[in-house]
């Protein structure tokens, strides 16, 4: 009797272990620095995702927009390992959305956003289509057009990896109630008999 409750208890519980296994095939955030949510003084001069598997750069998309859609990525994604990092260009103060898009194992993209808020940022420059004309003699070298000169430091340097460990305390505490019911049975078994 002890047997048959034991392999109950093993076929419930192996089922629980099994689902892991596919998910394991979908890519997934595990962390970012900024930090989703996070509110920045100072701009930051990289964005970097961390992913649960290394993302394929052939099939990895990130833009970075900021207030009023501008756009905020300063050039091309790097990869390292599970970690892909964009260079920040930081403009004016307010939401800035990070949203990427990247290949999994299985072959199915995953997407998704980091936002965060540059709570100080440059002076909006006003829109331009056309260059001005200028009205210098020829060889008169004319004046570069003035840049905001903010510089950026990178903000600290946080390890969040919690995003893809949640799923193995979930599993952990189901094999954990499952072993529990088994020997909750088996003891009142062995009690009657």
């Amino acid at each position: 009797m002890a047997r048959g409750l034991l392999v109950l208890g093993l076929a419930v519980g192996v089922p629980v272990l099994l689902p892991a296994t596919p998910a394991a095939a979908h890519n997934s955030l595990t962390g970012s620095d900024p930090k989703n949510g996070a509110r920045v003084a100072t701009a930051p001069k990289r964005i970097e995702l961390r992913f649960l598997a290394s993302p394929a750069p052939a099939t990895t998309k990130i833009t970075v927009t900021g207030p009023d859609n501008a756009p905020a990525a300063g050039g091309a994604p790097t990869f390292a390992g599970n970690r892909v990092s964009v260079p920040f260009t930081p403009g004016a103060a307010g939401l800035y959305i990070v949203a990427y898009r990247i290949g999994s194992a299985d072959g199915h993209p995953v997407s998704g956003e980091v936002r965060f808020t540059l709570t100080t940022g440059t002076a909006a420059a006003p829109p331009s289509t056309t260059a001005a004309p200028t009205s210098a003699a020829p060889g008169t070298p004319t004046a570069a057009p003035a840049t905001s000169a903010a510089s950026p430091t990178p903000a600290a340097d946080e390890v969040d990896d919690d995003g893809g460990t949640g799923w193995l305390w979930a599993v952990g505490a189901a094999v954990v109630l499952v072993a529990l019911g088994a020997g909750l049975l088996l003891r009142r078994r062995s009690a009657r008999g």
